[in-house]
């Protein structure tokens, strides 16, 4: 059982650290789990927490109901998907002056893209600007940021930006 439970931290290591361009020692942090329970298939790859979840590293947040982690065939992480009324996200990126924070009723990280979805009632907010929307689309690296108003299954929902002049 100990092992599972292992696998299961290191499952969510890997993410969080891969999405944190934070410091080594923050890279280093132990990965901090709360949740009710853990349901783990170790064949499929799949670490599923349930129950007000929230995974800490570093710099590095993640919290919603539900939140999945998901291996590649290679063993490697390849998404983490979380959920919730107001499944949420935060980052800071080395270098930043605040984090990036993100609010969304399913937010996916994409790990091999460094790509993170906010999907239905999307929120994203970088300093003092601010991205709403059906979908937004955050690619880390290159920082750049698409916004969409269509969500499947649900009525579009406007984008609205406020974007805070350079002083």
């Amino acid at each position: 059982m100990k092992a599972l439970i292992y696998t299961a931290l290191f499952a969510l290591a890997v993410p969080l650290s891969a999405a944190a361009q934070t410091s080594s020692s923050s890279q280093q942090a132990p990965v901090e789990v709360e949740a009710d329970r853990l349901d783990l298939d170790q064949r499929a790859g799949i670490a599923v927490y349930t129950g007000d979840v929230n995974i800490r590293q570093g710099e590095m947040q993640l919290r919603g109901e539900r939140v999945e982690i998901q291996r590649n065939e290679a063993g490697e992480l390849s998404r983490a998907t979380s959920t919730g009324e107001r499944a949420y996200l935060r980052h800071q990126a080395e270098g930043q002056e605040g984090p990036t924070e993100g609010w969304a009723r399913r937010i996916i990280y994409h790990v091999a893209e460094r790509r993170v979805e906010l999907i239905d009632q999307a929120e994203l907010t970088q300093q003092d600007d601010t991205f709403t929307g059906g979908r937004l689309e955050y690619f880390i690296d290159r920082e750049v940021i698409q916004a969409r108003s269509d969500v499947e299954g649900s009525e579009p929902q406007r984008i609205r930006m406020t974007i805070q002049p350079e002083q």
